[in-house]
């Protein structure tokens, strides 16, 4: 079998960078700097600007490198009762006061500069770039939910409550 140079090329640049992030540092200033975002040595990080502290991990997702274990895939609903099952299990990191963000407050650790993924990841590693709930359910139609997608950062409404997607706990704020 014989292998075109072209195709090697291709395969080469679709198993490394074309699925890593991408920042632009030159022209956009950075919204989530290192230094804005303390990494508190116990899988949590806190966003001195706002005040909110974050689970360093999307939920199913362990480690100090958020490298272990599989993220889990949640219905609003499902994602809705998420805090309140780590919570009663003994909490996280010590505390026991974990809810779901409110859209303002996932959006506000969205790194601009950057996408695929849009956040900081050497404050949040191993990141994916993927839809991430909300608790803000839709003004107008009870069958959506505020969602971010940290593609590229964008948020939206129109997340269909029966849509499976991450979640990513939050404590302190409102």
């Amino acid at each position: 079998m014989q292998v075109l140079p072209g195709l090697i090329f291709i395969l080469l640049f679709f198993a490394g960078a074309a699925f890593s992030q991408t920042c632009n540092t030159a022209s956009i200033p950075a919204s989530t700097p290192d230094n804005q975002l303390t990494d508190n040595g116990n899988n949590t990080v806190t966003d001195n600007k706002t005040g909110l502290m974050w689970k360093k991990c999307v939920e199913g997702v362990t480690g100090s490198t958020c490298d272990s274990g599989s993220a889990g895939s949640f219905t609003w609903q499902q994602a809705l009762a998420q805090p309140a099952i780590v919570n009663n299990a003994g909490g996280f990191a010590g505390y026991s006061d974990w809810r779901l963000p409110n859209i303002k407050e996932l959006t506000s650790i969205v790194e601009e500069q950057c996408y695929d993924p849009a956040i900081n990841l050497n404050r949040f590693p191993n990141a994916t770039s993927s839809y991430v709930w909300s608790g803000s359910p839709h003004a107008l139609d009870s069958s959506y939910a505020w969602y971010v997608n940290f593609y590229h950062g964008g948020s939206d409404g129109g997340g269909h409550r029966n849509s499976s997607w991450f979640v990513r706990l939050v404590r302190g704020g409102q």
